[in-house]
């Protein structure tokens, strides 16, 4: 049995072996064995290309790799776990949703800003632990401050003797605030905080800041004014707001800024999805800027530097991993330079019954026990016995077979319709345990998938 690892954050980047990353994979991802290890070498020599010279490590470039298989096999559940496990600067962005310059669609450039963007929020979180402790210390300063306002510095109509025993009386009172507030027993008073909020114009509200050119964008953010707003709340709710503050007060935004375009630059991760749905077909039409888009994604496979908010970014050595079912298209009517950048290759197969009968019994959070936890929130103890994992793989494939092939997701729409009735009547039930067996499945999925018509739109 393979060594169950602990679950990654972003914060704490882990060099896991191939081994290890094909071992995380199968918990969650049944089969694909070779897309797991293509995937687990590419992210291996990352880190291998790390620990190389300088002038090494500049030639060194990534291998991407092109996944072609159906829908609902796991190309995009690889792509998102993996993410996780490395701790690494990772987005998904659909090939459709871009456009060659000139028509309507968003550039290709924007796939890498929002990379770093994601780094960013990386690099944050990782500084955010080193300032955490100083961050509630200084909170804590301001809640008293809120809670037991200080005198005035010295009140010349009083002598010193007066002075200092105001003075003792409020360190004494602030003193039996503290232990007070530190025992949470302050926490639903209210206080006043002045919260800062920007302002965005209304011309360009419904276009988006990040639609906007960048000098632009830049230019607004320095000229438009921040209004402060007065707001009642209490101070569970005060002291989140203030530890926002403090932590941003306390990291350094320029630091943050280098150290995440240097983590996207060299350990990104850019998944780019549905990429045979930009294949230009042969009428034209509404396809005529799928060739351009190609055209624009090249150089940003092949490497050049991107210009964001936060400075230039290289794309030289960012991993990128495309994914397409290419039912309509081949990977060969990509455009040639375009295939080259992909040098792996890797075919996802169908999933057979067999795999389906995997898929509900052995992932760490497979759909069987999805739905038992969901239904024993309502005291209703939910038990599949074997020979129902069977029936519902059975009327899975058969399903997919006879309709169109959606791969794992059919098992969404079988369990749906299967429990449809349990799940409606579990809040009137008394608790107890339903066992779900074979004769259970049949009798609420037959007569659907017998009629092919019928099952088109409910399975």
């Amino acid at each position: 049995m393979s060594e169950v690892l602990p679950e990654k954050t972003a914060s704490e980047p882990r060099a896991l072996t191939p081994r290890e990353i094909v071992a995380e994979l199968d918990r969650y991802i049944v089969g694909q064995a070779n897309a797991k290890r293509a995937v687990a070498i590419a992210v291996r020599n990352r880190w291998r290309r790390q620990q190389l010279g300088d002038d090494m490590r500049q030639e060194v470039a990534p291998k991407n790799i092109m996944m072609v298989g159906p829908t609902g096999v796991g190309k995009t559940e690889i792509a998102r776990r993996l993410a996780r496990l490395t701790g690494a600067p990772f987005i998904k962005v659909e090939a459709t949703k871009y456009t060659e310059v000139g028509y309507y669609g968003r550039d290709v450039e924007s796939m890498v800003r929002e990379l770093v963007e994601n780094a960013i929020g990386l690099i944050r979180q990782r500084e955010r632990r080193n300032v955490e402790g100083e961050a509630r210390r200084r909170v804590e300063e301001r809640l008293l401050d809120l809670l037991v306002p200080r005198p005035a510095d010295y009140d010349y109509d009083k002598n010193e003797q007066e002075n200092q025993a105001a003075f003792d009386q409020h360190e004494r009172s602030r003193g039996k605030m503290r232990a007070m507030l530190q025992a949470g027993e302050l926490d639903q008073r209210r206080v006043e905080l002045t919260v800062e909020q920007k302002t965005t114009p209304v011309m360009i509200s419904s276009l988006g800041m990040e639609q906007m050119d960048l000098d632009l964008q830049s230019m607004f953010e320095k000229i438009l004014p921040k209004t402060s707003a007065h707001r009642e709340m209490t101070v569970a709710e005060a002291r989140e707001v203030l530890f926002e503050q403090e932590c941003d007060a306390l990291l350094d935004a320029e630091k943050i800024n280098h150290a995440a375009i240097e983590l996207a630059e060299n350990l990104g991760i850019i998944f780019l999805d549905e990429i045979d749905k930009i294949v230009a077909s042969e009428s034209r039409g509404a396809d005529v800027s799928r060739q351009g888009v190609q055209r624009d994604l090249l150089p940003i496979v092949e490497g050049t530097t991107v210009q964001t908010r936060y400075g230039y970014v290289r794309t030289d050595h960012i991993l990128f991993v495309a994914a397409g079912a290419f039912h309509r298209a081949k990977p060969s009517d990509l455009m040639p330079e375009l295939q080259g950048r992909f040098p792996i290759r890797v075919e996802l197969t169908d999933l057979t019954k067999d795999d389906f009968v995997r898929i509900l019994r052995e992932p760490q959070n497979s759909l069987t026990k999805q739905y038992a936890a969901l239904l024993a929130t309502e005291g209703v103890e939910m038990v599949f016995a074997d020979d129902a994992i069977e029936a519902l793989a059975s009327y899975a494939f058969k399903v997919n077979q006879s309709t169109q092939n959606i791969g794992a997701r059919r098992l969404y729409t079988i369990m749906e319709r299967m429990l449809e009735e349990l799940s409606f009547e579990a809040t009137d039930r008394q608790p107890g345990r339903v066992e779900i067996d074979a004769a259970y499945v049949t009798a609420r999925l037959e007569e659907i998938t017998a009629d092919e018509e019928l099952s088109k739109f409910i399975l």
